[in-house]
């Protein structure tokens, strides 16, 4: 059975930095796209990072370009979600994908930014 789960959320000052992890048990991670989504306290769900398997094309929502970056670590079956200069807006539950025959989605890590 395919199970996904986010961690690393948490409490984190306007500027500051968190880093966000996404592991999958029951495959490797490595041959598959993996995504983070996010929903905002307004109910908005975005996508805002996604890694495809193989090359490792990256692509980011508009709003959080040159701020996170999206890195796998093979060795480790995970996928990182680098956050630097964090903005109240980027205040959300963060999921993150693995997109195995369907996209399998982890419960989600709370990110609050706030002074």
């Amino acid at each position: 059975q395919v199970q996904v789960a986010e961690s690393g959320g948490g409490l984190v000052q306007p500027g500051g930095s968190l880093t966000l992890s996404c592991g999958a048990s029951g495959i490797s991670i490595s041959s598959y796209d993996v995504g983070w989504h996010r929903q905002t306290p307004g109910n908005r769900r975005e996508l805002v990072a996604a890694i495809t398997s193989g090359s490792g094309w990256t692509n980011y929502a508009d709003s959080v370009k040159g701020r996170f970056t999206i890195s796998r670590d093979n060795t480790k079956n995970t996928v990182f979600l680098r956050m630097t200069n964090l903005k109240s807006d980027d205040t959300a539950v963060y999921y993150c994908y693995v997109n195995f025959v369907y996209p399998r989605w982890g419960q989600g890590t709370q990110v609050t930014v706030s002074s």
